[in-house]
């Protein structure tokens, strides 16, 4: 079985809701960021981004494109009326049998099962569009904390899910709601412990020995 190692940008648009999610949450903050600065832009721009942010997609046995990335983007486009985007293949699983096809896609880390408590939930409970991901403020905390240096950016698939579920453990849900700043300030302490080191992308202090 081979797939699709070549990126390529479907030129014809693809409708926003017909996109299947691979992930069930995202964080609503980063979403909201996202609208703010498209909102900021004039129709040029706006046209400009839709031709040169395209959403990476698996294409599925059942001709569906399955996302693999940039769902908070499309969350946003979504969310700001925009009914269409141009996709990139980056697998083509259309041969693979459905019923094997989501194994498939776990195997090769291209989806990321897991519910806002972290914990891992059926391929079936997949959100079926990008509007029905639910919001991880968690996964909002982490994306911030690497915004300001608390960890690298890093290729590992879903390394800030890793972070947000680490965060889970470190700083309570009731905190990061009451105050979202002063839980990164708890974030980004216990990024930099040695807690922390197993994550991708880890900068925290250097020893001394």
């Amino acid at each position: 079985m081979t797939t699709t190692n070549a990126r390529e940008p479907r030129v014809h648009p693809v409708p926003i809701l017909s996109l299947r999610p691979t992930q069930m949450t995202v964080g609503m903050r980063e979403v909201k960021e996202k609208r703010k600065r498209w909102r900021e832009h004039g129709k040029k721009k706006q046209s400009d981004l839709l031709g040169t942010h395209m959403i990476p997609v698996v294409h599925g046995p059942d001709e569906r494109y399955y996302v693999i990335d940039h769902h908070h983007l499309g969350r946003a486009l979504h969310d700001e009326g925009i009914k269409e985007v141009l996709v990139t293949v980056v697998g083509d699983l259309r041969m693979v049998e459905r019923e094997a096809f989501w194994g498939v896609m776990d195997n090769k880390r291209w989806v990321y099962p897991y519910d806002a408590k972290g914990e891992r939930r059926s391929f079936r409970d997949l959100p079926k569009s990008v509007a029905d991901l639910k919001d991880d403020p968690f996964r909002s905390l982490a994306g911030e904390l690497r915004r300001m240096g608390g960890f690298a950016k890093d290729t590992t698939p879903f390394s800030e899910f890793l972070w947000a579920d680490f965060l889970r453990r470190k700083v309570s849900r009731k905190a990061v709601d009451a105050n979202f700043d002063s839980a990164l300030e708890k974030a980004l302490s216990a990024a930099k412990s040695k807690d922390a080191v197993y994550l991708p992308g880890w900068c925290g202090p250097a020893d001394d020995d």
